[in-house]
């Protein structure tokens, strides 16, 4: 079984729709930006305001807002990370579910359910430490 790690929002300006989610949202506030993150950024030539991944934390799953360019009408624009402990075994019991792999990638599978809805498996927080 897995449990909801994120909710993602793809969008075209990360900032801006995290701060208004965070401001809807009770208990939720866009993640802070430590010094060596905004230095990360700025090696980048970016900033927390054009920063391409914005996350926001609250009392519920976090909430990604990642930066896509144009839009993908074969990808829904909000989806679940799904935090599960076997990455493998759930993704084929799933298929056996009606579900199907679009990509496997090192920490993520991207699927979807039987009515082509978009999600994500991760691995476990513990799996992708060690």
């Amino acid at each position: 079984m897995g449990k909801i790690n994120e909710i993602v929002f793809d969008c075209d300006k990360p900032a801006r729709l995290a701060q208004f989610w965070a401001g809807l949202l009770d208990g939720y506030a866009v993640r802070a930006y430590d010094e060596a993150e905004i230095a990360r950024l700025a090696a980048l030539g970016l900033t927390p305001d054009t920063d391409p991944t914005v996350m926001v934390d609250g009392p519920g799953p976090s909430i990604c807002f990642q930066n896509v360019e144009g839009r993908r009408y074969d990808n829904n624009r909000v989806h679940f990370d799904v935090e599960v402990g076997d990455r493998n075994g759930t993704v084929e019991r799933l298929k056996q579910a009606g579900a199907e792999t679009v990509r496997v990638l090192p920490t993520y599978t991207v699927m979807r359910d039987p009515e082509g809805n978009q999600f994500c498996l991760v691995d476990a927080r513990e799996a992708m430490a060690a």
